[in-house]
């Protein structure tokens, strides 16, 4: 393995950088590359602000508490820079840092206070570290001199963030601040993981000590990180393009780690002649219209590329730690290669018989000379004639009537209808298997959701950080009405504070409301055999269309097909943030690429058991099976 070096020209000034992590921002420096220090900086938490503008951090999500005052009146101060962004429940706040850092490349930031405050972050929390996303989460504690007394709001901070974050420290004197924030920073950046600073509520009103005394038990810290480029040795890519070279019948599985490699990826896929999956996180990789790209995997996936996995010899993954491994080949049928960054991910999901550590994009730059054309398309005909089966047989399934709103309709209409340069914000829930398999990204478009957690309540403080963050660009936020009522209703009213600050209006909240959680039933039918338990299951209605025109954005619930297509072109003219309440169907089949023998015994099973939806799942599956015949015979 080489570590290149990022090429950074040697420094006038021993704290000055031009960019760092990895080279897509930059330190707040001045004319003359020092860092910009206020004389107002007198007290910690002003120094912490300091700290985090010199970091090149814009803003700060969170939510307020008097055991952050000290910071709170330190914005103040400072003018709101960073710029303080109110959420509605710190959860929120989280998952803002967290889609900040996967839209930006920079490390997201957010700010809780003691006790609950800190409690509450970390689902978002999680969801950054499984997903390998960089935060720096700041939260109050009690004062210092009642540590240890059981006093209120007290909690163990140290030992809660312990699991869920690479760094955690209690600032302990103001001596440390510095050293704590600045290596907050730079692990968070560096290792792409959360990291978490607690500072004690005397501590924030404490005068601040920017430069540590030169003397024992001192720490003097620096800005900045220059990221590495990465790329394996040379005999490892020989050896990768001999193994690639020899392949008849060659898969592509790409994920989030090669976001920033569609070029590579797209050359290698045409040198090999292979097709190209993406795991969900990876959606944005390539984009769909391609005719070699089969789409997604597993549950959520496409048969394409379940035919793809099933009948290749040869596999080649690009960052990707996609987990279910029965949706890959069976072990020992493809010689398969992977490439990630992180050493952790290789080998573990598939048997693999080379395992690079490298970035996506430069190790496809490096291997793609060394890779030879292949002349026999025979495979790649097959993959392509398969995703155009695949996409008529979408197309015959969404027009296939349904009691409600077929709900594979709304993402056919959605499709087209995605502005350019648009930002997908998915849930998770049925809603995700619908955008996963109808929803076409093309190039230019990004797209995420809690991944590897797969938490609920991820789509709409996923589309508020990523307008934050991009203004201009059109933002689609999907969600299903369980994901809503958890707490999307809640962030509209953030929607409803900020959004004429943006740019552009482009704001767009899709809502499934079929009044179910709508994926767990499904769940229990195929993989537990059990009924849906309307107890857990069955949810209330709620006007979604009508609490947003109460906040003053743009709403309408459409009952009918034929309503869908003009609700979208309503939202995307819209000159405020508009939601579409969609009122779909539960009953429609989520059926997977391929239905082995168990799921469909559990799912028969379920139904014989008194599940009440019965009689209308089998004629929603009749409709289903019957577009397929029709689809085959066009």
């Amino acid at each position: 393995m080489h570590i290149v070096d990022a090429g950074c020209e040697p420094l006038r000034h021993p704290c000055t950088a031009s960019q760092f992590y990895p080279g897509s921002f930059g330190l707040n420096t001045d004319t003359d590359g020092n860092i910009r220090s206020s004389a107002m900086t007198e007290r910690i938490s002003d120094f912490v602000l300091e700290r985090l503008r010199a970091w090149g951090i814009e803003r700060v999500f969170g939510y307020p508490g008097d055991g952050i005052n000290g910071l709170l009146g330190a914005f103040g101060r400072a003018e709101d820079k960073p710029r303080f962004i109110q959420v509605r429940h710190e959860e929120m706040a989280a998952f803002m840092a967290c889609a900040h850092s996967k839209f930006t490349g920079q490390p997201g930031v957010c700010l809780a206070t003691s006790g609950p405050g800190a409690i509450h972050l970390l689902n978002g929390l999680y969801d950054a570290k499984l997903d390998h996303q960089a935060v720096v989460v700041i939260v109050g504690q009690t004062a210092r001199s009642v540590l240890g007394a059981g006093y209120q709001q007290e909690v163990d901070l140290a030992a809660l963030f312990n699991d869920v974050a690479r760094y955690v420290q209690v600032v302990s004197a103001p001596e440390a601040v510095r050293h704590v924030v600045d290596r907050a920073f730079r692990t968070a950046i560096g290792e792409r993981t959360v990291c978490c600073v607690v500072l004690p509520r005397d501590l924030q009103e404490l005068p601040a000590v920017a430069k540590p005394r030169h003397r024992h038990d001192m720490m003097h810290s620096s800005l900045g990180l220059a990221s590495p480029l990465v790329v394996p040795r040379d005999e490892d890519l020989a050896r990768a393009a001999q193994l690639l070279n020899s392949g008849k019948r060659v898969a592509m599985l790409v994920g989030a780690g090669a976001l920033g490699a569609r070029d590579e990826v797209a050359a290698a896929a045409d040198v090999l002649g292979s097709g190209v999956a993406k795991a969900l996180l990876g959606k944005a990789v390539v984009p769909d219209d391609l005719p070699y790209v089969t789409g997604s995997i597993g549950l959520l996936g496409t048969a394409p590329t379940a035919e793809m996995m099933a009948h290749c010899d040869t596999l080649l993954m690009v960052g990707t730690s996609f987990p279910y491994s029965e949706f890959l080949p069976e072990e020992g049928q493809a010689c398969a290669v992977q490439i990630d960054i992180d050493p952790h991910n290789l080998g573990l999901r598939y048997a693999t018989t080379l395992n690079l550590v490298g970035d996506s994009k430069a190790t496809l730059a490096a291997l793609l000379p060394r890779l030879v054309r292949k002349t026999d398309r025979r495979w790649r005909e097959r993959l392509e004639e398969s995703v155009r089966d695949w996409w008529s047989l979408l197309h015959a399934r969404a027009m296939v009537a349904s009691d409600r709103i077929n709900p594979q309709l709304v993402f056919e209409e959605l499709s087209p209808r995605l502005p350019e340069e648009a930002i997908l914000t998915g849930d998770a829930g049925s809603s995700t298997m619908w955008l996963a398999r109808h929803v076409k990204v093309r190039a230019g478009m990004m797209a995420s959701l809690s991944g590897t957690l797969a938490s609920m309540g991820s789509a709409l403080p996923y589309a508020i950080a990523a307008k934050f963050a991009f203004g201009g660009r059109p933002v689609v936020a999907v969600a299903g009405d369980g994901a809503m009522q958890m707490n999307g209703i809640n962030e509209l009213i953030t929607v409803a504070k900020y959004w004429r600050e943006w740019a552009t209006p482009g704001f767009v909240v899709l809502v499934l409301n079929n009044r179910e959680l709508n994926m767990v039933t499904w769940e229990m039918r195929a993989l537990s055999g059990d009924p849906k338990f309307p107890a857990s299951q069955d949810i209330p209605d709620f006007p979604y269309a009508e609490y947003a025109c109460a906040l003053g954005l743009g709403g309408t619930r459409v009952n009918t097909p034929e309503g869908v297509g003009p609700a979208l072109d309503a939202a995307f003219s819209a000159d405020r943030p508009y939601l579409v309440e969609a009122i779909t169907d539960a009953n429609v089949p989520m059926l997977p690429p391929q239905i082995s023998f168990e799921q469909a015994e559990s799912f028969f099973a379920a139904l014989c058991k008194g599940d009440k939806d019965a009689a209308a799942i089998v004629r929603q599956s009749v409709r289903e099976m019957l577009a397929k015949t029709l689809a085959d015979r066009d």
